[in-house]
């Protein structure tokens, strides 16, 4: 895949057709943080952070939708229960080929930093300098039911349905492959905190305290299973999208968080 800045792109990976964007320097003439969007969004729904981010560090920033997401190929419904999994171990390293990923961060949103997670415990992968984690989940919590509950009934009644139509090609394959697989019951039993101790990179995790998907617990997961080199942040009067809430501030701890690792 060529490298064009700010320009949306198509790319193959295993057959599928995924949306992605590149921002900044190429991986060869500089790092390269690759983001991971939550369970509903998009290449779209960073919105303009990926630039904010690109800027502040003078790395170069790639995102792209996941299949069944933005303008990325549908998926198949209904998803595995172990989907992000399955994200990390196959896709997202033919991603990072697709790019030329030399060397960089990966940092993801609540679904985005599970695969984060996974993928850095799963293998050593001496290209990757750290991982950026934004309301992680390392297991599933009644108040992510709880809340994701509401929303599929603000889908079935209210006009989510038509907002997010603006930014995924298939957007009942979108909600239903995250919603449906959340909500069923063998997905409590889900549990990533086996990849934890693993992980040998530095590690930056952020959780807002009014996060209403998840709670300290997650952040407590870390500190009993990371040995490694770890940067909680807890951003105070802050729900599950820190980066769209507090935007400048997060731009400045994942710049220290990189330069440090440098």
């Amino acid at each position: 895949m060529e490298w064009v800045t700010s320009k949306t792109v198509s790319f193959d990976v295993s057959g599928v057709q995924l949306e992605g964007k590149c921002i900044g320097p190429p991986p060869s003439e500089a790092d390269t943080i690759i983001l991971l969007h939550e369970g509903l969004g998009s290449v779209e729904l960073w919105r303009d952070f990926p630039d904010k981010l690109a800027a502040a560090t003078g790395k170069g920033v790639f995102i792209y939708s996941r299949q069944g997401y933005g303008r990325s190929d549908p998926v198949t419904l209904p998803r595995p229960l172990d989907y992000m999994n399955v994200e990390a171990e196959r896709v997202l390293p033919a991603v990072l080929a697709a790019i030329g990923f030399k060397s960089g961060y990966i940092a993801g949103h609540s679904d985005g930093a599970s695969i984060a997670a996974i993928y850095a415990g799963m293998a050593t992968d001496n290209r990757l300098k750290g991982i950026i984690l934004i309301a992680p989940h390392f297991f599933a919590e009644p108040i992510s039911v709880t809340a994701i509950a509401r929303v599929n009934e603000q889908y079935s009644h209210e006009n989510l349905r038509q907002k997010l139509f603006k930014y995924h090609s298939d957007v009942d394959g979108a909600f239903k492959g995250w919603c449906e697989s959340w909500l069923n019951p063998g997905f409590l039993k889900w549990n990533i905190e086996d990849f934890l101790s693993k992980i040998d990179k530095p590690i930056l995790a952020i959780q807002g305290t009014d996060d209403e998907y998840g709670t300290m617990r997650q952040m407590d997961s870390l500190k009993q299973n990371v040995a490694g080199s770890l940067q909680i942040e807890v951003i105070d009067k802050c729900g599950h999208s820190p980066h769209m809430q507090f935007p400048e501030r997060i731009v400045q701890l994942v710049s220290e968080f990189t330069d440090r690792a440098l």
